[in-house]
């Protein structure tokens, strides 16, 4: 990750603040518990109503979280993982956090490089060394 930088910060409560959340029962750990309880979490973020992010940043959350985000412009992420639903709230807020942080992300531009002298003659070498190797394998082998 030393080639990715962050393009801006973004004050993560006031952006907390536009979550809305949604609850469902949910399948997995809890016995008879999980037929009765909606343990099970699912945030909601309009992104065309947020204050928090530039323009830029908003066409970049976009472009990336498409998969996350429905055509009504929501974005979503579930958690299910605990048995509790504050818990699962809480495990859906970090991720949906960790992906606009990921998403805000700007990869640096590679530098093409091309090996040194040595480095080619090296691996011929090896090459070279691999290729004799498997020729004195073969049944009719003479130099």
């Amino acid at each position: 990750m030393a080639n990715l930088v962050l393009i801006m910060n973004f004050d993560e409560a006031q952006l907390q603040k536009e979550f809305s959340f949604r609850t469902a029962r949910s399948g997995g750990k809890g016995g008879q518990n999980v037929n009765k309880v909606e343990t099970k979490v699912e945030l909601l973020w309009y992104l065309a109503g947020t204050a928090v992010f530039t323009e830029v940043q908003m066409k970049q959350l976009q472009s990336r979280l498409k998969h996350r985000i429905n055509s009504e412009g929501v974005f979503s992420v579930t958690a299910s993982e605990a048995r509790s639903q504050l818990q699962n709230r809480e495990i859906a807020v970090s991720k949906a956090l960790a992906l606009i942080k990921q998403a805000l992300l700007k990869q640096k531009v590679r530098k093409a490089t091309k090996p040194n002298k040595l480095a080619v003659q090296k691996r011929l070498e090896t090459k070279k060394k691999q290729a004799l190797k498997k020729i004195s394998r073969n049944k009719n082998f003479d130099i």
